[in-house]
């Protein structure tokens, strides 16, 4: 039986303060978990029998196997299911997320943790390989985003820095932003290297990272003359960004 103490620790992770100073997160579901096993380095996991008899080697620091009623104890979501693992956090280098090799993705106060989980997921399709994010943006390691991103952060480098600064230091690269004002997706000359900034869900991109973007670009609606939706959720005008870009 999994131990009061462990139940209190994999709780105190929910918080983003406890995350940051142990550098570790939770993820939990059979799927989620089996994409992060072989691919990050794991702490902690309880897992139900007959989930392991499927895996074969599993390569956990420790391994307990789950008795009845535990995940359901530990878990930190609604619908547990067979198996919950603490992973240590991946910490890639900004200097890796070099647009000259390729598209970057940046994330100005991106506040909803599915939608973030959900963009890393995209990245992840789309064969980003690196989001930026500012430092108001959601927290990509906590359990929303986790459970959202399936698995995308063993391949997909998440960076949380000045967007300022970053783009500022790359003004050799084409630099693209999503407005609902700009130049249509459609005939807007894209690059297959670059950074795409996508803005807050209720505020768009700040003045202060707009002000460095070189190419505003919007999704029409269609037909052109419709009248109808305000705007796009992130996540989704982000999926249709990239798929453009790949399409090119």
């Amino acid at each position: 039986m999994v131990s009061k103490a462990k139940i209190k620790w994999i709780h105190s992770l929910e918080m983003k303060k406890n995350r940051d100073r142990e550098q570790l997160f939770v993820a939990e579901g059979n799927k989620l978990v089996s994409e992060l096993v072989g691919a990050l380095e794991c702490e902690w996991m309880l897992a139900e029998p007959s989930w392991m008899a499927t895996q074969g080697h599993l390569p956990a620091k420790t391994l307990e196997v789950a008795e009845e009623g535990d995940i359901r104890k530990v878990s930190l979501l609604k619908s547990p299911q067979q198996v919950l693992a603490v992973f240590r956090r991946p910490a890639p280098g900004l200097e890796e997320a070099d647009p000259a090799n390729g598209l970057i993705l940046a994330l100005d106060g991106v506040q909803d943790p599915g939608n973030l989980g959900t963009i890393l997921r995209l990245a992840d399709w789309f064969g980003i390989e690196h989001v930026v994010c500012s430092p108001d943006t959601a927290d990509a390691f906590g359990p929303k985003a986790i459970q959202a991103s399936m698995g995308a952060p063993a391949r997909v480098g998440v960076h949380y820095a000045a967007l300022e600064i970053f783009l500022n230091d790359r003004r050799t690269a084409p630099r693209y932003g999503a407005f609902t004002e700009g130049d249509s997706l459609y005939e807007a000359p894209l690059s297959p290297n670059g950074i795409l900034v996508m803005g807050n869900e209720g505020n768009g991109i700040r003045p202060s990272v707009e002000a460095l973007v070189d190419t505003r670009l919007r999704i029409p609606p269609w037909p052109a003359s419709r009248t109808g939706a305000e705007s796009l959720n992130v996540a989704l005008a982000t999926a249709i960004i990239c798929a453009e870009f790949r399409r090119r």
